[in-house]
């Protein structure tokens, strides 16, 4: 396979692996060539219309959010431009983490379009980088969602949740008045955080 780096134009090679750093997460998907990438997306447009040519259309933030709302995707092909969406481009950047499992990358791209379509969507478990790590290591896999569920369970088993999650029930009790809909929260999180921790 190519070494890894930053996307230099002209150079990316059918199946290479693209990351596109965002704010909050990094995108992911495939080269299929010709200036094509293949790439999971929340969307919820496909639910509502057949329309190729809408749904084929850049998905606005509306759209996306409203995908993962309703947990649904597809794995479209976009141009790499609309693709990186004014991001910079990694290439192959996980192969150092898959040495030994990094497929051919004809198999990857056939993988990935074989995939191109309407497909579930989950946060956690079935996202982006679920779907290029299965075409190009072969094992769907997601170290964004291995760190954040990492990063949860920190919190979790950090006593002093309980009891921050123990005063914001007071807190709500004291606000809104001794309801089922403030008592409850208030007995139930701090309880579920203490068995869990």
């Amino acid at each position: 396979p190519p070494a890894a780096g930053r996307c230099e134009p002209g150079r990316l090679q059918r199946g290479d692996l693209l990351e596109v750093p965002r704010t909050l997460f990094i995108h992911f998907g495939i080269y299929l060539g010709d200036n094509r990438v293949a790439h999971l997306m929340p969307d919820i447009l496909p639910a509502f219309t057949d329309d190729r040519r809408q749904i084929e259309r850049v998905v606005t933030n509306k759209r996306l959010v409203l995908g993962v709302l309703a947990k649904m995707a597809s794995i479209r092909v976009d141009s790499v431009e609309d693709f990186a969406y004014g991001g910079s481009v990694l290439v192959n950047h996980m192969d150092r983490l898959f040495k030994d499992r990094v497929l051919g990358s004809e198999e990857a791209a056939r993988r990935a379009e074989k995939l191109v379509g309407a497909t579930a969507y989950s946060l956690l478990w079935n996202n982006c980088e679920h779907f290029v790590t299965y075409c190009r290591y072969g094992a769907a896999v997601s170290l964004q969602t291995d760190k954040f569920c990492e990063a949860v369970k920190m919190v979790i088993r950090d006593q002093r949740s309980v009891l921050a999650a123990a005063l914001v029930g007071l807190a709500s009790i004291v606000c809104l008045g001794l309801a089922p809909s403030t008592t409850l929260p208030t007995i139930l999180i701090p309880f579920l955080l203490w068995m869990a921790g």
